[in-house]
């Protein structure tokens, strides 16, 4: 895999499908690109609410917002926008 491949959709140099099924699969593969970008920001976001919470040594904030957290980082790994190791790694590193 060459630099070119693994930036490709943020240089926008994709290469032409040559059929209708393979156009559709690509328009339906950066939808879903986007869409599951902005689930691992969510996730991303949800993290740095507990780790401030912990920073700023409150208790009950940060069990709030990791209580929050947990669900959403299952949900994200189940539906497999996130693996289910990241997601046990990070619920452990948080506990």
């Amino acid at each position: 895999m060459n630099c070119s491949d693994r930036t490709a959709h943020a240089s926008k140099e994709h290469q032409l499908a040559n059929s209708a099924q393979a156009r559709k699969r690509a328009r339906q593969g950066e939808v879903r690109r986007r869409h599951n970008a902005s689930f691992r920001s969510m996730v991303r976001t949800y993290l740095k609410k507990v780790i401030a919470g912990i920073q700023t040594g409150n208790y009950e904030t940060a069990t709030a917002a990791y209580n929050a957290a947990v669900p959403v980082i299952d949900r994200m790994a189940d539906k497999g926008i996130i693996h289910k190791n990241k997601a046990a790694r990070h619920k452990s590193r948080l506990n």
